[in-house]
């Protein structure tokens, strides 16, 4: 899994400019499918199995775009302006190193400010690439870039990346694909587009493929850091099973089915209720008439800081438990 895991967050592909993770992940369960296609919206969806008796229409998503930035200007120095792309946040940039996809690598500074504990907006930051004046910047308005952290052990099984939001949830689905048990089931492996800016690609997969259920795999948030927010998950303690984010409530029914599942396989797990945020679950869940949804979360500190850490033994705990839940008829029962 960690090397797996190392080569997933290493590949840049911010929201919108995924073709380069796409085309690696690809490559990874091209074989173990038994259809791979890419949609328009750019979604990687690999097919495993067809419906048998006692068997449903299953839709698994994590997504594998990127928080990043674009450019939006460059100055007469040469100095790079930029926004935001997904859900960067300003105290998370200052002095941080960025990535563009043509390799080219810029440190991003302030502003001068009055005030040294003052966070500044992303207006009045910029990235400075070395260059002088426009015509030697190596980067133009349009252009896309990541952050850029190495990939890092930091004891215990605790792994640090950026990008693990969540590539650490299509590790789980690799993983997965490479371990399907035999099972009555039809299921989408689906790697899915523009996530951090409203869910776009598993809307469109979701309405596409019509499943009987979908499940999202992605992080959490965790409240076992030094004043967190009052959340009873944290790392190591196993993959969260979601109740409830801001964006959906899961099916009560799945919710109980996979607690029942880790209960009886002993594998370790934790209930989230998330109070801000949200999966691809949400937009699955009200596509077309309706889909029974839920989430596996990974347990990740630092979410959206270009320095995100999660156990990897939540992660191998994550496919346990889907191999398990996965590889028998599931009834659901009432919601």
């Amino acid at each position: 899994m960690k090397t797996l895991l190392k080569i997933l967050t290493e590949c840049a592909s911010p929201t919108g400019r995924e073709l380069p993770i796409r085309n690696l992940i690809r490559s990874m369960v091209e074989s173990l499918a038994d259809e791979v296609s890419v949609d328009v919206m750019g979604n990687l969806i690999a097919r495993k199995g067809s419906l048998q008796p006692g068997g449903m229409k299953i839709m698994l998503s994590a997504h594998i775009d990127e928080i990043g930035i674009a450019v939006t200007h460059v100055d007469d120095n040469g100095f790079v302006r930029f926004t935001n792309v997904g859900g960067v946040r300003p105290y998370t940039c200052y002095s941080g190193r960025v990535r563009f996809s043509d390799g080219t690598v810029g440190v991003i500074g302030m502003e001068p400010t009055t005030s040294v504990t003052e966070v500044q907006p992303l207006s009045k930051m910029y990235i400075d690439v070395g260059a002088t004046n426009p015509a030697d910047c190596p980067v133009s308005v349009g252009d896309f870039g990541v952050f850029d952290r190495p990939f890092a052990e930091l004891g215990n099984g605790r792994i640090v990346s950026k990008a693990m939001d969540d590539r650490a949830g299509a590790a789980v689905l690799v993983r997965l694909l490479e371990m399907m048990p035999e099972n009555p089931h039809e299921i989408y492996f689906v790697f899915s587009t523009q996530e951090e800016v409203g869910l776009r690609g598993a809307r469109t997969a979701a309405y596409h493929i019509d499943p009987d259920l979908g499940i999202a795999l992605d992080v959490t948030l965790t409240g076992d850091t030094p004043k967190s927010a009052t959340m009873d998950v944290a790392l190591g303690k196993g993959p969260a099973i979601k109740v409830k984010d801001s964006g959906m409530i899961s099916s009560p029914a799945l919710v109980r089915y996979l607690t029942e599942i880790a209960v009886k396989e002993e594998i370790p797990y934790q209930m989230e209720v998330l109070t801000g945020g949200t999966t691809d679950a949400a937009a699955i869940q009200v596509s077309r008439g309706g889909v029974p949804s839920g989430c596996i979360s990974i347990p990740c500190r630092y979410v959206h800081s270009p320095s995100e850490v999660v156990d990897l033994a939540d992660m191998e705990n994550a496919v346990r438990l889907l191999v398990a839940a996965l590889g028998q008829s599931i009834l659901l029962g009432d919601a």
